[in-house]
């Protein structure tokens, strides 16, 4: 018995050897190494970045009338795509689309103005944040843009519009429930209920408020000077892949430190020449 246990033993060790050593599986004909990174192997064998964007969060990510997608989100995902040495495709979609595509596999990551939140977090990786931003106010009404904080808004005759997903709309239903809240698919839909004196106002990012403004000029819109929350924006991927995380921390230290992070941003913030770009929102 103990000579067979010997010779059993010994028949094992080449398997637990390949198991730890090559640690291959066999999915397909041929047996394939599992990958570092998934996610960095499905890029670099397609040769393309896919980047999931709502493509309507100026000055963020917006599209203009010939149908490219620009602003802050889009220019970060061309220099990660660059750095990557694939070519990038922005995939637009609504935002409350954009975490379940991510969770799918339908996109790589997701760059598209998304705050980091810890419920967020519990479902998605986020690398970041690139961008600092806060909520703010798009109305028509000077008495609610004189408001000084944004619990004053917490009333049942003021309606306020909201992204659907969005921390805008956690907002509202957090920190003003009394409030009659309406929800918008994008950001011009939005726009328009406040141009056209639908609801009291808009509940959004400081800078998609802002840019408002300026692409309005003749329709007496106002916003907050001071947002009234804390909004860290960052890249999103799919959990599970410490690599893919590392190279995008790695990344955006030298993205930050090179200074390229604030000429972008620089770029779409204090420069509105781009607005004529957009279309008409009907």
């Amino acid at each position: 018995m103990k000579v067979l246990r010997f010779l059993v033993m010994l028949a094992l060790i080449p398997l637990f050897l390949g198991a730890c050593n090559g640690m291959y599986v066999n999915n397909t004909d041929n047996p394939k190494k599992l990958s570092a990174s998934p996610v960095l192997d499905r890029i670099a064998s397609r040769g393309e970045l896919i980047v999931g964007t709502a493509g309507n969060m100026p000055p963020l990510n917006m599209t203009t009338r010939d149908g490219k997608i620009i602003g802050i989100d889009a220019d970060l995902a061309e220099y990660i795509a660059g750095n990557m040495d694939v070519k990038l495709t922005l995939k637009p979609m609504p935002f409350h689309d954009l975490l379940p595509a991510l969770k799918a596999g339908k996109i790589d990551m997701v760059i598209s103005g998304m705050t980091i939140t810890g419920l967020r977090n519990r479902e998605v990786a986020f690398v970041g944040p690139y961008f600092i931003s806060g909520k703010s106010i798009l109305t028509k009404d000077t008495n609610i843009a004189s408001l000084e904080s944004g619990n004053e808004l917490n009333n049942p005759d003021i309606s306020l519009v909201a992204l659907r997903g969005s921390t805008s709309q956690m907002v509202i239903e957090g920190m003003l429930p009394k409030a009659k809240m309406v929800l918008a698919e994008k950001y011009d839909d939005a726009v328009k209920m406040v141009l056209d004196g639908k609801v009291s106002a808009m509940v959004a990012d400081y800078p998609i408020c802002l840019i408002s403004v300026f692409r309005f000029p003749d329709h007496d819109l106002m916003t907050l000077v001071k947002p009234f929350t804390y909004e860290p924006l960052g890249i999103a991927v799919q959990a599970g892949d410490p690599l893919l995380i590392n190279w995008l921390d790695n990344f955006m230290t030298s993205y930050k430190g090179s200074g390229e992070l604030e000429k972008t941003t620089k770029r779409w913030l204090k420069n509105s020449s781009w607005i004529k770009l957009l279309p008409p929102i009907e």
